[in-house]
């Protein structure tokens, strides 16, 4: 043992049996061991003995209950050598004067090292850390005494120094604080030595560590590392500032107001926090099995300075639900099972400055029965206290990602128009399928199936697939930016449309059927933008021109070996691409700059123009007057060294001497 205490356990029925520890029971002069008797104590010298007794086990303590501290001077009961304890000890189990175990403890002790004296009043003097190391012993921790395995702490005297010789701290803790640095001529540190190394190498003492220069007296600022995680708000009852854009709605319970909402994948996210003054219009799709409950309409939410405030909640009915709901191919049974759940929900929210004055909310309700596909619709509008209009986001005008593109239709009476895409449900046919608005910055394709006959006409087949596609573009014109006002002409760039080949040809009356050519089954939307500044550091986007064309296609009639009294399907598409130009044009290549690429600095590694880099405007690396400074010094010993290289100099130079 090395410390004051050591357990060790007695296995089998401890009734009747004694318990006793003797002290030092080796012969000195044989070093044998003496014969050992059941006459003890639990108690030998300064040692005792514990026994806890268990069920089948007895749990036996040999404890040292003294003082293990180094003597000072004029003190007792303490240890007078670093070895305070060297003795040898013997437990014994015995039943009826019988001995039925035995334990042999070596017991070799050292002094405690920590430090329980009176300590100096006397300060430090701490030496300028700019000029030598602070403290040549780091790992001297202890005033007074030896620090375990601190081998440069002047305490410790060599017996103890040999219990831990092989642990020692290394590295600066550990007292290096003067390591040898890669520079130094005589330092075997790095792993590759360059050629050069024995011709730049420095040659200079330890004291003069470069290691010292990493001590800067200066200003501190402390940097301002961006955040990734959602700020929480504070909770119920502390003082609360009100919202940002873009901050979450909070909750009595100081939870998120969450509202079912469509991720980057396309799936709906039933727990996604509503963002001050972002409006949002999202569609899901959901089963009677996989259908969840939302968020109870009686939680209060924060409104922005502390208080709470209740929703208006408006329950309607739906009278409609084939808007909402479409079959699944699943086969019905004889008992359908119905359930009562929430269709559409939509939320408006009254706001003024960083406060939420109002919040209401009206809730559509249906029956949904098993086997059918339910689209739910969940949309949240912002509106301004003071001019009851859909809020815009603050400062910055332009298009944010994700955010539904503005259309208005210039030629009605109302203006207000839809530029869309398809979001199929159920089977996919176009009869069922729903729209979802064009989102600002993402490129989707959509599509949908449509129903067509082995004896259909090509011109009605054309015409009715036209129609489908122009159901999708329900405007004339599109907002250059988020907040284009619908009164001014200028805030909208007109929509270029292509018209599809018209022709005349139709193979299904002739002797062939199911074959039609120039079928515009595709309709391909592409939209120019342009980053024209910044707010704030946002980039403001704004869209400079909408082109909709139309690509045709050749359809035939898909049967097996009977075609008759069935339908084929057609499959017609419509895609959104976003085109990114800069905002001006860029400086076209001269003639220079096509003929000879071997001075392009963008494709070569080496770049003659930027050899006077230093000497530009675009440096800065360190100030222009310091850098042209040294241009001068430079082209002034180059001039000097031309003009003493002539040999008119040194004719001059021998004639002077004459």
């Amino acid at each position: 043992m090395s410390g004051p205490r050591v357990s060790s356990f007695f296995l089998g029925n401890s009734s009747g049996v004694n318990f006793s520890v003797i002290s030092s029971p080796v012969d000195e002069k044989t070093g044998k061991l003496h014969l050992a008797n059941c006459s003890g104590s639990k108690r030998a010298g300064d040692w005792n003995l514990n026994v806890t007794r268990f069920m089948e086990t007895s749990e036996v303590t040999v404890s040292l209950p003294r003082n293990l501290q180094l003597c000072l001077p004029n003190a007792t009961d303490c240890c007078t050598a670093p070895l305070c304890v060297l003795e040898t000890l013997q437990v014994l189990a015995c039943r009826d004067a019988v001995i039925l175990a035995h334990l042999l403890v070596q017991a070799e002790i050292y002094a405690n090292s920590s430090f329980t004296g009176n300590v100096s009043e006397n300060a430090t003097i701490i030496p300028n850390q700019a000029f030598q190391p602070l403290g040549s012993c780091p790992c001297d921790l202890t005033a007074g005494a030896c620090d375990v395995r601190c081998c440069c702490d002047l305490e410790c005297t060599p017996d103890l120094k040999e219990l831990f010789k092989e642990s020692c701290f290394t590295g600066v803790f550990g007292g290096d604080v003067n390591p040898p640095f890669d520079q130094l001529c005589s330092s075997d540190s790095m792993e590759y030595t360059p050629d050069w190394f024995p011709f730049l190498c420095v040659q200079s003492s330890l004291n003069n560590t470069p290691f010292l220069g990493y001590f800067y007296h200066g200003s501190i600022s402390t940097p301002r590392v961006p955040s990734f995680k959602i700020p929480l708000q504070t909770s119920p009852g502390r003082l609360f500032t009100g919202y940002r854009q873009g901050d979450p709605i909070m909750t009595e319970e100081n939870e998120y107001f969450a509202i079912p909402q469509q991720s980057m994948g396309g799936q709906c996210v039933g727990n996604a926090p509503v963002a001050y003054l972002h409006n949002f219009d999202v569609k899901c799709l959901t089963s009677l099995a996989s259908y969840k409950a939302g968020l109870p309409h009686d939680v209060r939410t924060l409104c922005g300075t502390g208080d709470f405030i209740k929703q208006d909640v408006i329950y309607r009915t739906v009278t409609n639900m084939d808007k909402f709901k479409t079959e699944s191919e699943s086969l019905h049974t004889a008992v359908v099972w119905c359930q009562n759940v929430t269709f559409a929900e939509h939320y408006t929210f009254i706001w003024k400055d960083k406060n939420i004055e109002h919040a209401n909310v009206t809730v559509f309700l249906g029956s949904l029965c098993d086997g059918e596909i339910l689209t739910q619709r969940f949309t949240v509008k912002f509106l301004s206290l003071e001019s009851i209009t859909p809020a815009e986001p603050f400062g910055n005008p332009g298009y944010q990602v994700g955010k539904p593109v503005r259309a208005a239709n210039m030629n009605a009476s109302d203006t207000f128009g839809s530029l869309n895409i398809w979001q199929p449900a159920g089977r996919g046919l176009c009869t069922s399928a729903t729209y979802t608005p064009v989102l600002f910055g993402l490129d989707s394709l959509s599509g949908c199936l449509l129903e067509v006959g082995i004896n259909e006409d090509c011109s009605l087949l054309r015409g009715n697939v036209t129609e489908k596609l122009d159901s999708l573009i329900q405007a004339t014109h599109v907002g250059k930016r988020d907040n284009s006002s619908y009164s001014d002409l200028n805030d909208w760039v007109e929509i270029i449309r292509l018209e599809p080949f018209n022709s005349d040809t139709n193979v299904s009356t002739g002797s062939l059927k199911g074959i039609c050519p120039d079928i515009p089954a595709n309709l391909n939307i592409r939209i120019i933008f342009a980053n024209v500044g910044a707010v704030q550091g946002i980039p403001r986007q704004e869209i400079l021109a909408v082109q909709i064309s139309f690509s045709t296609v050749t359809w035939q009639f898909q049967c097996g070996l009977i075609c008759e009294n069935i339908t084929s399907f057609l499959p017609i598409t419509a895609s959104v691409q976003f085109i990114k130009v800069p905002a001006q044009p860029p400086i076209p290549l001269t003639r220079f700059q096509m003929n000879y690429t071997e001075f392009d600095c963008n494709q070569n590694d080496v770049c003659w123009p930027q050899l006077l880099y230093p000497l530009t405007r675009f440096y800065s690396g360190e100030p222009y007057s310091q850098c042209l400074a040294k241009g001068l010094s430079l082209a002034f010993l180059v001039l000097l060294a031309a003009i003493l290289s002539n040999p008119w100099v040194s004719k001059l130079w021998n004639s002077s001497l004459v």
